[in-house]
């Protein structure tokens, strides 16, 4: 009697668990193939973060001008800009370029109907923006802090905010809003599109 109770025994335990067993398997594809199909969303066109990102496409090359900090800071001087096109025109990087050397990045794209932005900062921290405010027709971008990486602490200098303005083809306004503890400063850039007639 004991090896045929035993062997029931068995049985029983795994037909109870044979369908656990099945269902912890087949629950991480679900999951796989439902951050798959979030992660391909791509840019949602016809939308104002699309038609303004398509001028700051446009941005592609050289420009030179000046810079001029006021609030907190004071200070300035002539700036170079470069910009460059990558990942299939769907990234867009701002380098900022001083006595020849980069001192600034910020890298532009669009994440289905929002634009986004990335500041790789002198001060070696990287704020993360989004643009609270587009008008397209007239160029104008005004990005809002989402977050930052590499804060070395809570009031350390970091940009909180980002302003563009693109009038024309060929002359463009940066603003740079930057927070150390409470002291707000703000680094205006004032360019023009490399071999561009000055107005």
């Amino acid at each position: 009697m004991l090896p045929a109770i035993f062997a029931v025994s068995l049985l029983a335990h795994a037909v109870v668990n044979a369908p656990l067993s099945r269902t912890a398997a087949a629950a991480p594809p679900a999951a796989s193939a439902a951050a798959s199909a979030t992660a391909t969303a791509g840019p949602s066109p016809g939308t104002p973060a699309a038609a303004v990102f398509e001028k700051l496409r446009a941005l592609a090359g050289d420009w030179s001008g000046t810079y001029e900090w006021s609030g907190g800071r004071s200070g300035g001087g002539a700036i170079e800009v470069k910009y460059a096109v990558v990942a299939r025109n769907s990234v867009v990087i701002e380098t900022l370029i001083q006595g020849g050397e980069p001192t600034m990045t910020s890298v532009y794209h669009l994440d289905g109907a929002d634009l986004r932005m990335t500041h790789y900062c002198a001060a070696q921290n990287q704020p993360r923006l989004k643009a609270s405010r587009i008008d397209a027709a007239h160029g104008e971008i005004d990005f809002a802090f989402v977050d930052v990486t590499n804060l070395a602490s809570p009031t350390a200098g970091h940009v909180h905010g980002a302003e563009i303005r693109m009038p024309d083809a060929d002359h463009l306004t940066i603003v740079f809003l930057f927070l150390a503890g409470k002291n707000e400063s703000r680094e205006r850039l004032e360019l023009r599109r490399a071999g561009a007639a000055a107005s």
